[in-house]
Protein backbone atom coordinates (compact mmCIF):
# COMPACT_ATOMS: atom_id res chain seq x y z
CA UNK A 1 0.00 0.00 0.00
CA UNK A 2 1.52 3.34 -1.06
CA UNK A 3 0.84 6.87 -1.38
CA UNK A 4 -0.19 8.29 -4.60
CA UNK A 5 -1.79 11.62 -5.95
CA UNK A 6 -5.34 11.43 -6.82
CA UNK A 7 -7.03 13.57 -9.40
CA UNK A 8 -10.50 13.63 -10.59
CA UNK A 9 -10.60 11.99 -13.38
CA UNK A 10 -9.29 9.17 -10.93
CA UNK A 11 -12.33 9.98 -8.70
CA UNK A 12 -15.22 7.03 -8.95
CA UNK A 13 -17.50 7.36 -11.58
CA UNK A 14 -21.00 9.04 -10.82
CA UNK A 15 -19.45 11.47 -8.33
CA UNK A 16 -20.67 15.25 -8.48
CA UNK A 17 -20.14 18.09 -6.74
CA UNK A 18 -16.98 19.71 -5.08
CA UNK A 19 -15.83 17.84 -1.67
CA UNK A 20 -12.63 15.83 -0.79
CA UNK A 21 -12.92 12.05 0.43
CA UNK A 22 -10.15 9.41 1.73
CA UNK A 23 -9.19 6.82 -0.90
CA UNK A 24 -7.23 4.24 -0.47
CA UNK A 25 -4.14 2.62 -3.09
CA UNK A 26 -3.57 -0.86 -2.48
CA UNK A 27 -0.27 -2.80 -4.22
CA UNK A 28 -1.45 -5.47 -5.97
CA UNK A 29 -1.65 -8.54 -4.21
CA UNK A 30 0.99 -11.08 -5.19
CA UNK A 31 0.42 -13.36 -8.62
CA UNK A 32 -1.06 -16.49 -7.08
CA UNK A 33 0.65 -19.18 -7.60
CA UNK A 34 0.90 -20.92 -11.33
CA UNK A 35 -1.01 -23.94 -11.91
CA UNK A 36 1.98 -26.40 -12.18
CA UNK A 37 2.82 -25.53 -8.88
CA UNK A 38 -0.35 -25.66 -6.98
CA UNK A 39 -1.00 -29.16 -8.78
CA UNK A 40 2.72 -29.97 -7.65
CA UNK A 41 1.63 -28.87 -3.71
CA UNK A 42 -1.85 -30.10 -3.84
CA UNK A 43 -0.02 -33.97 -5.30
CA UNK A 44 2.41 -34.07 -2.95
CA UNK A 45 0.11 -33.23 0.09
CA UNK A 46 -2.21 -36.09 -0.92
CA UNK A 47 0.50 -38.44 -1.56
CA UNK A 48 1.96 -37.86 2.02
CA UNK A 49 -1.05 -38.27 3.64
CA UNK A 50 -1.91 -41.54 1.56
CA UNK A 51 1.08 -42.83 2.80
CA UNK A 52 1.71 -41.85 6.33
CA UNK A 53 -1.93 -43.05 6.63
CA UNK A 54 -1.19 -46.76 5.21
CA UNK A 55 1.31 -46.82 7.75
CA UNK A 56 -0.80 -45.78 10.49
CA UNK A 57 -3.55 -48.50 9.71
CA UNK A 58 -1.27 -50.90 9.60
CA UNK A 59 -0.29 -50.14 13.20
CA UNK A 60 -3.51 -49.80 14.21
CA UNK A 61 -5.20 -52.86 12.62
CA UNK A 62 -2.05 -54.94 14.11
CA UNK A 63 0.09 -55.82 10.82
CA UNK A 64 3.14 -54.11 11.69
CA UNK A 65 2.85 -54.04 15.67
CA UNK A 66 4.27 -51.37 18.01
CA UNK A 67 5.92 -51.79 21.73
CA UNK A 68 3.64 -50.97 24.47
CA UNK A 69 1.05 -53.38 24.60
CA UNK A 70 -2.37 -53.54 23.02
CA UNK A 71 -4.04 -49.83 22.42
CA UNK A 72 -7.15 -50.89 21.07
CA UNK A 73 -8.98 -51.58 24.94
CA UNK A 74 -10.48 -48.10 24.62
CA UNK A 75 -12.58 -49.16 22.01
CA UNK A 76 -13.30 -52.79 21.98
CA UNK A 77 -13.82 -52.87 25.64
CA UNK A 78 -14.89 -49.32 27.24
CA UNK A 79 -16.32 -47.54 24.22
CA UNK A 80 -18.16 -50.92 23.32
CA UNK A 81 -19.26 -51.57 27.30
CA UNK A 82 -20.49 -48.41 26.85
CA UNK A 83 -22.19 -48.36 23.38
CA UNK A 84 -24.13 -51.34 25.23
CA UNK A 85 -25.22 -49.32 28.27
CA UNK A 86 -26.52 -46.57 26.10
CA UNK A 87 -28.22 -48.99 23.72
CA UNK A 88 -30.49 -49.56 26.85
CA UNK A 89 -31.83 -45.38 27.10
CA UNK A 90 -28.95 -44.61 30.00
CA UNK A 91 -25.98 -43.18 30.96
CA UNK A 92 -23.33 -45.35 32.41
CA UNK A 93 -24.37 -43.99 35.87
CA UNK A 94 -22.45 -46.32 37.61
CA UNK A 95 -19.02 -46.49 35.81
CA UNK A 96 -16.71 -43.56 36.99
CA UNK A 97 -14.32 -44.24 33.62
CA UNK A 98 -17.50 -41.87 32.03
CA UNK A 99 -16.39 -38.78 32.51
CA UNK A 100 -17.53 -36.76 29.26
CA UNK A 101 -20.68 -34.00 28.62
CA UNK A 102 -23.84 -36.09 27.42
CA UNK A 103 -22.89 -35.24 23.55
CA UNK A 104 -20.30 -37.56 23.70
CA UNK A 105 -22.91 -40.60 23.64
CA UNK A 106 -23.67 -39.67 20.34
CA UNK A 107 -20.06 -40.33 19.26
CA UNK A 108 -19.87 -43.42 21.14
CA UNK A 109 -22.88 -44.07 19.32
CA UNK A 110 -22.27 -44.02 15.79
CA UNK A 111 -19.71 -47.08 14.71
CA UNK A 112 -23.17 -49.21 15.92
CA UNK A 113 -24.70 -47.57 12.52
CA UNK A 114 -22.28 -49.01 10.17
CA UNK A 115 -22.32 -52.77 9.21
CA UNK A 116 -18.62 -54.10 10.39
CA UNK A 117 -17.44 -54.85 14.18
CA UNK A 118 -17.32 -51.88 16.59
CA UNK A 119 -13.82 -51.80 16.32
CA UNK A 120 -13.38 -51.54 12.83
CA UNK A 121 -16.30 -49.54 12.02
CA UNK A 122 -14.96 -46.96 14.79
CA UNK A 123 -11.23 -47.00 12.46
CA UNK A 124 -12.94 -46.26 9.64
CA UNK A 125 -15.07 -42.89 11.27
CA UNK A 126 -11.79 -41.92 12.99
CA UNK A 127 -10.05 -42.17 9.39
CA UNK A 128 -12.96 -40.08 7.44
CA UNK A 129 -12.77 -37.20 10.50
CA UNK A 130 -9.04 -37.62 9.76
CA UNK A 131 -9.73 -36.94 5.41
CA UNK A 132 -12.52 -34.29 6.16
CA UNK A 133 -10.15 -32.50 8.24
CA UNK A 134 -7.50 -32.10 5.70
CA UNK A 135 -9.74 -31.30 2.88
CA UNK A 136 -10.81 -28.35 4.59
CA UNK A 137 -7.28 -27.51 5.66
CA UNK A 138 -6.19 -28.06 2.79
CA UNK A 139 -9.56 -26.23 1.08
CA UNK A 140 -8.74 -23.04 3.05
CA UNK A 141 -4.76 -22.81 1.96
CA UNK A 142 -5.72 -22.59 -1.84
CA UNK A 143 -7.80 -19.20 -1.11
CA UNK A 144 -6.04 -16.03 -1.87
CA UNK A 145 -4.08 -14.88 1.56
CA UNK A 146 -3.83 -18.07 2.66
CA UNK A 147 -1.52 -21.29 2.95
CA UNK A 148 -0.69 -25.22 2.66
CA UNK A 149 1.13 -24.83 5.52
CA UNK A 150 -1.57 -26.02 7.86
CA UNK A 151 -2.54 -29.07 6.00
CA UNK A 152 0.89 -30.37 6.19
CA UNK A 153 1.40 -29.81 9.99
CA UNK A 154 -2.02 -31.54 9.69
CA UNK A 155 -0.45 -34.52 7.87
CA UNK A 156 2.85 -34.23 9.60
CA UNK A 157 1.37 -34.23 13.00
CA UNK A 158 -1.66 -36.68 13.23
CA UNK A 159 0.71 -40.13 12.39
CA UNK A 160 3.57 -38.90 14.76
CA UNK A 161 1.04 -39.62 17.61
CA UNK A 162 1.09 -43.81 16.46
CA UNK A 163 -1.63 -45.92 16.36
CA UNK A 164 -3.53 -44.42 19.25
CA UNK A 165 -5.08 -41.42 17.57
CA UNK A 166 -7.04 -43.94 15.86
CA UNK A 167 -8.47 -45.18 18.95
CA UNK A 168 -9.47 -42.22 20.54
CA UNK A 169 -12.42 -40.73 19.58
CA UNK A 170 -10.68 -37.21 20.02
CA UNK A 171 -9.81 -37.37 16.37
CA UNK A 172 -13.43 -37.20 15.08
CA UNK A 173 -13.86 -34.39 17.78
CA UNK A 174 -11.00 -32.33 16.79
CA UNK A 175 -12.04 -32.79 12.77
CA UNK A 176 -15.47 -30.77 14.61
CA UNK A 177 -13.26 -27.47 15.72
CA UNK A 178 -11.07 -27.61 12.96
CA UNK A 179 -14.03 -27.31 10.76
CA UNK A 180 -16.21 -24.82 12.89
CA UNK A 181 -12.73 -22.61 13.44
CA UNK A 182 -12.35 -21.95 9.86
CA UNK A 183 -15.88 -21.38 9.47
CA UNK A 184 -15.80 -18.43 12.01
CA UNK A 185 -14.88 -15.75 9.45
CA UNK A 186 -17.09 -16.11 6.46
CA UNK A 187 -19.85 -18.18 8.49
CA UNK A 188 -19.89 -16.99 12.10
CA UNK A 189 -23.48 -18.62 12.94
CA UNK A 190 -22.20 -22.10 11.05
CA UNK A 191 -18.29 -21.71 13.15
CA UNK A 192 -20.69 -21.36 16.28
CA UNK A 193 -22.69 -24.33 15.64
CA UNK A 194 -19.87 -26.51 15.02
CA UNK A 195 -18.03 -24.99 17.70
CA UNK A 196 -21.35 -25.53 20.20
CA UNK A 197 -21.36 -29.59 19.62
CA UNK A 198 -18.05 -30.26 19.42
CA UNK A 199 -18.27 -28.26 23.36
CA UNK A 200 -21.38 -30.76 24.20
CA UNK A 201 -19.19 -33.44 22.96
CA UNK A 202 -15.87 -33.10 25.02
CA UNK A 203 -16.16 -29.10 26.29
CA UNK A 204 -12.61 -27.70 24.30
CA UNK A 205 -14.02 -27.09 21.08
CA UNK A 206 -15.74 -23.91 23.26
CA UNK A 207 -12.13 -22.49 23.47
CA UNK A 208 -11.89 -21.32 19.86
CA UNK A 209 -14.61 -18.79 20.67
CA UNK A 210 -12.09 -16.58 22.81
CA UNK A 211 -10.73 -14.86 20.41
CA UNK A 212 -13.52 -13.60 17.69
CA UNK A 213 -13.25 -10.16 17.57
CA UNK A 214 -16.12 -7.96 19.71
CA UNK A 215 -19.32 -7.04 17.14
CA UNK A 216 -22.26 -8.65 15.61
CA UNK A 217 -20.32 -11.57 14.07
CA UNK A 218 -19.19 -12.63 17.88
CA UNK A 219 -22.85 -12.30 18.73
CA UNK A 220 -23.70 -14.73 15.90
CA UNK A 221 -21.01 -17.65 16.94
CA UNK A 222 -21.43 -16.88 20.82
CA UNK A 223 -25.28 -17.61 20.05
CA UNK A 224 -25.00 -20.18 17.96
CA UNK A 225 -22.53 -22.43 19.77
CA UNK A 226 -24.84 -21.57 23.32
CA UNK A 227 -27.89 -23.06 21.35
CA UNK A 228 -26.34 -25.57 20.08
CA UNK A 229 -24.52 -27.01 23.08
CA UNK A 230 -28.00 -26.41 24.90
CA UNK A 231 -30.08 -27.51 22.71
CA UNK A 232 -28.18 -30.84 22.35
CA UNK A 233 -27.94 -31.21 25.71
CA UNK A 234 -31.43 -30.77 26.35
CA UNK A 235 -32.18 -33.30 24.09
CA UNK A 236 -30.46 -35.72 25.62
CA UNK A 237 -31.07 -35.63 29.16
CA UNK A 238 -34.87 -35.70 28.56
CA UNK A 239 -34.51 -38.77 26.24
CA UNK A 240 -32.05 -40.61 28.69
CA UNK A 241 -31.05 -41.04 32.04
CA UNK A 242 -27.71 -39.25 34.14
CA UNK A 243 -26.57 -37.08 31.33
CA UNK A 244 -24.88 -34.82 33.34
CA UNK A 245 -23.91 -37.95 36.22
CA UNK A 246 -20.62 -37.42 34.73
CA UNK A 247 -20.20 -34.29 36.75
CA UNK A 248 -20.46 -36.22 40.08
CA UNK A 249 -16.83 -38.40 39.17
CA UNK A 250 -14.56 -34.97 38.91
CA UNK A 251 -14.16 -34.11 42.30
CA UNK A 252 -11.71 -37.06 43.90
CA UNK A 253 -9.74 -36.96 40.72
CA UNK A 254 -5.33 -37.36 41.63
CA UNK A 255 -2.79 -35.77 39.55
CA UNK A 256 -2.89 -38.18 36.02
CA UNK A 257 0.76 -39.25 35.33
CA UNK A 258 1.73 -37.94 32.35
CA UNK A 259 0.39 -34.39 33.59
CA UNK A 260 3.03 -31.08 34.45
CA UNK A 261 1.49 -31.45 37.44
CA UNK A 262 2.87 -34.59 37.89
CA UNK A 263 6.58 -33.88 37.25
CA UNK A 264 7.30 -32.94 40.82
CA UNK A 265 5.88 -35.95 42.13
CA UNK A 266 7.75 -37.94 39.85
CA UNK A 267 11.19 -36.44 40.83
CA UNK A 268 10.05 -36.69 44.18
CA UNK A 269 9.70 -40.14 43.67
CA UNK A 270 12.70 -40.89 42.90
CA UNK A 271 14.37 -39.60 45.27
CA UNK A 272 12.43 -41.50 47.80
CA UNK A 273 10.93 -38.28 49.21
CA UNK A 274 6.93 -39.67 48.45
CA UNK A 275 5.58 -42.60 49.41
CA UNK A 276 1.95 -42.18 47.86
CA UNK A 277 0.25 -44.43 45.12
CA UNK A 278 -0.13 -45.15 41.69
CA UNK A 279 -3.50 -46.70 40.57
CA UNK A 280 -5.91 -46.39 38.10
CA UNK A 281 -8.27 -43.94 39.13
CA UNK A 282 -11.30 -42.34 37.85
CA UNK A 283 -10.76 -43.33 34.15
CA UNK A 284 -6.85 -42.78 34.30
CA UNK A 285 -3.67 -43.43 36.11
CA UNK A 286 -3.15 -41.25 39.00
CA UNK A 287 -0.73 -40.22 41.49
CA UNK A 288 -2.54 -40.67 45.17
CA UNK A 289 -1.19 -39.47 48.68
CA UNK A 290 0.81 -36.77 50.24
CA UNK A 291 1.15 -33.63 47.83
CA UNK A 292 -1.41 -34.29 45.24
CA UNK A 293 -4.16 -32.07 47.03
CA UNK A 294 -1.81 -29.43 47.25
CA UNK A 295 -0.64 -29.76 43.24
CA UNK A 296 -3.98 -29.98 42.55
CA UNK A 297 -5.09 -26.77 43.85
CA UNK A 298 -1.79 -25.23 42.45
CA UNK A 299 -3.01 -26.41 38.75
CA UNK A 300 -6.59 -25.32 38.82
CA UNK A 301 -4.99 -21.60 40.72
CA UNK A 302 -2.61 -21.79 37.03
CA UNK A 303 -6.05 -22.13 35.20
CA UNK A 304 -7.76 -19.37 36.81
CA UNK A 305 -4.90 -17.08 36.27
CA UNK A 306 -4.27 -18.44 32.20
CA UNK A 307 -8.47 -17.87 32.09
CA UNK A 308 -7.51 -14.33 33.73
CA UNK A 309 -4.72 -13.27 31.18
CA UNK A 310 -6.62 -14.07 28.15
CA UNK A 311 -9.75 -12.01 29.07
CA UNK A 312 -7.28 -9.19 29.96
CA UNK A 313 -5.93 -9.75 26.15
CA UNK A 314 -9.72 -9.76 24.98
CA UNK A 315 -10.36 -6.43 26.24
CA UNK A 316 -7.51 -4.62 25.19
CA UNK A 317 -6.19 -6.25 21.82
CA UNK A 318 -6.03 -3.27 19.82
CA UNK A 319 -5.06 -4.89 16.46
CA UNK A 320 -6.65 -7.74 14.43
CA UNK A 321 -6.28 -9.94 11.30
CA UNK A 322 -7.84 -13.10 10.22
CA UNK A 323 -5.06 -15.27 12.09
CA UNK A 324 -5.86 -13.42 15.33
CA UNK A 325 -9.14 -15.34 16.36
CA UNK A 326 -7.53 -18.79 15.48
CA UNK A 327 -3.86 -17.42 17.79
CA UNK A 328 -5.89 -16.87 20.61
CA UNK A 329 -7.45 -20.57 19.96
CA UNK A 330 -4.10 -22.06 20.33
CA UNK A 331 -2.79 -19.73 23.32
CA UNK A 332 -6.02 -20.74 25.20
CA UNK A 333 -6.11 -24.56 24.45
CA UNK A 334 -2.23 -24.90 25.28
CA UNK A 335 -2.82 -22.58 28.47
CA UNK A 336 -5.60 -24.95 30.00
CA UNK A 337 -4.06 -28.41 28.65
CA UNK A 338 -0.79 -27.48 30.30
CA UNK A 339 -2.69 -26.50 33.66
CA UNK A 340 -5.24 -29.79 33.77
CA UNK A 341 -4.57 -32.13 36.17
CA UNK A 342 -4.64 -34.54 33.06
CA UNK A 343 -2.41 -34.78 30.02
CA UNK A 344 -3.75 -37.86 28.04
CA UNK A 345 -1.90 -38.68 24.93
CA UNK A 346 -4.56 -37.96 22.67
CA UNK A 347 -4.61 -34.56 23.81
CA UNK A 348 -2.12 -33.53 21.24
CA UNK A 349 -4.39 -34.36 18.35
CA UNK A 350 -6.57 -30.89 19.72
CA UNK A 351 -2.98 -28.86 19.19
CA UNK A 352 -2.28 -30.36 15.85
CA UNK A 353 -5.57 -29.39 15.06
CA UNK A 354 -5.58 -26.07 16.26
CA UNK A 355 -1.63 -24.97 15.19
CA UNK A 356 -2.67 -26.23 11.68
CA UNK A 357 -5.68 -23.90 11.78
CA UNK A 358 -3.52 -20.89 12.87
CA UNK A 359 -1.07 -22.09 9.76
CA UNK A 360 -3.57 -21.69 7.06
CA UNK A 361 -2.71 -18.17 7.62
CA UNK A 362 0.24 -16.39 6.26
CA UNK A 363 -0.06 -13.55 8.96
CA UNK A 364 -0.18 -16.01 12.14
CA UNK A 365 2.19 -15.46 14.66
CA UNK A 366 2.42 -18.97 15.88
CA UNK A 367 4.42 -20.39 13.57
CA UNK A 368 7.05 -21.32 16.22
CA UNK A 369 4.70 -22.37 18.26
CA UNK A 370 3.47 -24.71 16.18
CA UNK A 371 6.92 -26.63 15.88
CA UNK A 372 7.05 -26.74 19.46
CA UNK A 373 3.47 -28.60 19.14
CA UNK A 374 4.65 -30.78 16.70
CA UNK A 375 7.98 -31.65 18.24
CA UNK A 376 6.13 -32.76 21.86
CA UNK A 377 4.51 -35.45 19.49
CA UNK A 378 6.99 -37.96 18.87
CA UNK A 379 7.70 -37.46 22.56
CA UNK A 380 4.20 -38.56 23.38
CA UNK A 381 4.83 -41.69 21.76
CA UNK A 382 7.61 -42.35 23.86
CA UNK A 383 5.83 -42.13 26.80
CA UNK A 384 2.21 -43.84 25.69
CA UNK A 385 2.65 -46.33 24.70
CA UNK A 386 6.38 -47.35 24.70
CA UNK A 387 7.76 -46.50 28.18
CA UNK A 388 4.37 -46.07 30.26
CA UNK A 389 4.86 -49.19 32.28
CA UNK A 390 8.18 -47.42 33.38
CA UNK A 391 6.42 -44.11 33.54
CA UNK A 392 3.37 -45.48 35.97
CA UNK A 393 6.73 -46.72 37.83
CA UNK A 394 8.69 -43.24 37.82
CA UNK A 395 11.68 -44.91 35.80
CA UNK A 396 14.31 -42.73 35.22
CA UNK A 397 14.53 -42.86 31.45
CA UNK A 398 10.21 -42.86 31.42
CA UNK A 399 10.51 -39.70 33.44
CA UNK A 400 12.86 -38.01 30.99
CA UNK A 401 10.75 -38.52 28.01
CA UNK A 402 7.73 -36.93 29.91
CA UNK A 403 9.85 -34.57 31.39
CA UNK A 404 10.96 -33.00 27.87
CA UNK A 405 7.57 -33.47 26.04
CA UNK A 406 6.40 -31.10 28.77
CA UNK A 407 8.46 -28.76 28.52
CA UNK A 408 8.02 -28.66 25.50
CA UNK A 409 4.86 -27.79 25.99
CA UNK A 410 5.30 -25.17 28.56
CA UNK A 411 7.50 -23.26 26.33
CA UNK A 412 4.84 -23.77 23.32
CA UNK A 413 2.16 -21.81 26.17
CA UNK A 414 4.11 -19.06 26.83
CA UNK A 415 5.60 -18.66 22.95
CA UNK A 416 2.18 -18.41 22.33
CA UNK A 417 0.78 -16.29 25.14
CA UNK A 418 3.80 -13.80 24.14
CA UNK A 419 3.12 -13.78 20.49
CA UNK A 420 -0.09 -13.51 20.70
CA UNK A 421 -0.08 -9.96 22.92
CA UNK A 422 2.60 -8.52 20.95
CA UNK A 423 0.70 -9.24 17.44
CA UNK A 424 -2.01 -6.94 18.83
CA UNK A 425 -0.19 -4.44 20.28
CA UNK A 426 -0.14 -0.66 19.39
CA UNK A 427 -1.81 1.33 17.21
CA UNK A 428 -4.65 -0.48 14.39
CA UNK A 429 -2.86 -0.14 11.31
CA UNK A 430 -4.64 2.01 8.56
CA UNK A 431 -4.36 2.38 5.45
CA UNK A 432 -2.27 4.90 3.14
CA UNK A 433 -4.92 7.88 2.37
CA UNK A 434 -4.62 10.84 0.30
CA UNK A 435 -7.00 13.81 -0.25
CA UNK A 436 -9.56 13.46 -3.53
CA UNK A 437 -11.53 16.51 -5.45
CA UNK A 438 -14.51 14.22 -5.31
CA UNK A 439 -16.16 12.87 -2.44
CA UNK A 440 -16.14 9.32 -2.45
CA UNK A 441 -19.84 7.03 -2.71
CA UNK A 442 -20.15 4.86 0.00
CA UNK A 443 -22.71 2.16 -1.11
CA UNK A 444 -25.84 1.72 0.58
CA UNK A 445 -25.86 -2.05 -0.32
CA UNK A 446 -22.89 -3.03 1.82
CA UNK A 447 -19.86 -5.37 0.02
CA UNK A 448 -20.30 -5.94 -3.83
CA UNK A 449 -19.54 -9.34 -3.23
CA UNK A 450 -21.01 -11.87 -0.02
CA UNK A 451 -20.52 -9.72 3.37
CA UNK A 452 -18.47 -13.10 4.58
CA UNK A 453 -15.51 -13.45 1.62
CA UNK A 454 -15.54 -9.19 1.74
CA UNK A 455 -14.75 -9.43 5.48
CA UNK A 456 -12.04 -11.96 5.93
CA UNK A 457 -10.16 -10.68 2.50
CA UNK A 458 -10.25 -7.49 4.27
CA UNK A 459 -8.30 -8.86 7.44
CA UNK A 460 -6.39 -11.11 5.17
CA UNK A 461 -5.34 -7.96 3.48
CA UNK A 462 -4.45 -6.22 6.85
CA UNK A 463 -6.66 -3.72 6.90
CA UNK A 464 -8.49 -3.06 10.52
CA UNK A 465 -10.99 -0.32 10.58
CA UNK A 466 -12.00 -0.07 13.65
CA UNK A 467 -14.22 3.59 12.65
CA UNK A 468 -15.89 1.77 9.97
CA UNK A 469 -19.60 3.13 9.08
CA UNK A 470 -21.96 0.72 10.72
CA UNK A 471 -23.26 -0.67 7.22
CA UNK A 472 -19.85 -1.81 6.32
CA UNK A 473 -19.31 -3.94 9.81
CA UNK A 474 -20.46 -7.38 9.97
Amino acid sequence: MELAPATESGSPSGADGPGTALAVRQEPAPAPAGPARRTGALCALGGTWLASRTLLLLLVTGVLRMAGGDITTDVWLIYHGWYGVLQTGTFPLDDVTWQYPPGAALVIMLPGLLPWSYLVSFWVICGIADGVAMALLVRTGLRRGRALTGAWVWVAGVPLLGPMIYNRYDVIVTAIAVAGLLALIRRPAIGGILLGLGGIIKIWPLIGLIGTPSGRRTRRAWTAAAATAVSVGFLLAAGMNGAFEFLTFQKDRGVEVESVGALPLHFARMAGAWDGRVTMNYGSVEMLGPWVTVVGKVMLAGSVLGFGWLLLWRFTAKRRTAATMYDAALAALLIFTVTSRVISPQYLVWLVGAAAVCLTVRTTSQRPVALLVLAATPLTVVEFPLLFSDLVGSEPWAVTALTLRNLLLLAATGLSCVRLWRSTRGPAQLPATVVLDRAEPVSSTGYPVRPGIAYEQDLLDGIDRPEAPAPRRR
